[in-house]
Parts: C-alpha cells; structure tokens; sequence
C-alpha cells in the first residue's frame, strides 16, 4: 500500500525538518517533528513504510539524547514495519541502546545480524566499544 501523495509530503517535509534539528542537535525540537509526521500514518501504522523511518529517526535521537529505554521502543516499532528485519542501521541502533541497557544477550543479538547484514562497515561511524565487545565474543 501506498500513501496518498499529499500526505506522503506532509510526512517528509515533517522528517526533513526533524532531521535539520537532529543534525543541530536540537533533540526536542525534532521529536516534535518526527511524531508530527507519525501522526499522519494511517493505523495500523506497523504496516505502512513511512512508519518505519519515521520511528528510527525518533529512535535516532532519544540514542543521541542518551534515553536508550525510549530508542529501544521505538526502534522495537521500526522493528515491526516492513522491510525492517534486514536494516542494519535499525539492527545496529537497537542493538546498541540495548548495549547502553546492560542487556548484553539481547544488544549481541541485534548487533550480530547488524554484522551479519553489512559486515563490519556498519559499525565505521560507531564508538568502538561495540565492535570491540562483539569481536571479543564471536570469531568475526
């Protein structure tokens, strides 16, 4: 299914400017943004694209905030759209807040088929802490 085109527009023109604020680390002012957009996705919204990009980037910024529980719901909801299981940013994110949550059997999980996804270049821009874990884990 696809959007209509109006509210498609509507929807990227909210992530666009969420993603403007994100970049200035303006975290609350693209909340806002983001779940403007959100708002406009017909329910059930699992089913539909657009809600998953619009819940990573909401779980973007609660990571950049440091709000892992929040970034992890959010990405469990990106989790559940179409196309996700094969993100490896979505893998990576989730597996790293779960990381920041101390729920290493869980983050290793989702790291792994980050990994698994995208080899090793999924985790380049990332602290290096996650990377080190997983190698001092697995044979990667």
């Amino acid at each position: 299914m696809e959007l209509d085109d109006h509210i498609h527009e509507q929807i990227t023109d909210f992530c666009a400017k969420g993603d403007e604020l994100l970049e200035k680390r303006k975290f609350d002012q693209a909340l806002v943004q983001y779940n403007a957009a959100l708002e406009l996705v017909p329910q059930p919204r699992t089913t539909w694209e657009a809600s998953v990009w619009i819940y990573t980037a909401i779980g973007d910024t609660y990571f950049f905030k440091k709000e892992y529980q929040k970034a992890v719901d959010a990405f469990y909801d990106a989790y559940n759209g179409p196309g996700a299981l094969d993100n490896p940013f979505i893998n990576l994110r989730l597996g790293q807040c779960l990381f920041e949550l101390s729920q290493l059997e869980k983050a290793e999980d989702f790291l792994l088929r980050a990994y698994m996804l995208d080899g090793e270049d999924v985790f380049d821009s990332e602290a290096p802490k996650y990377i080190k874990h997983m190698r001092a884990k697995y044979d990667l």
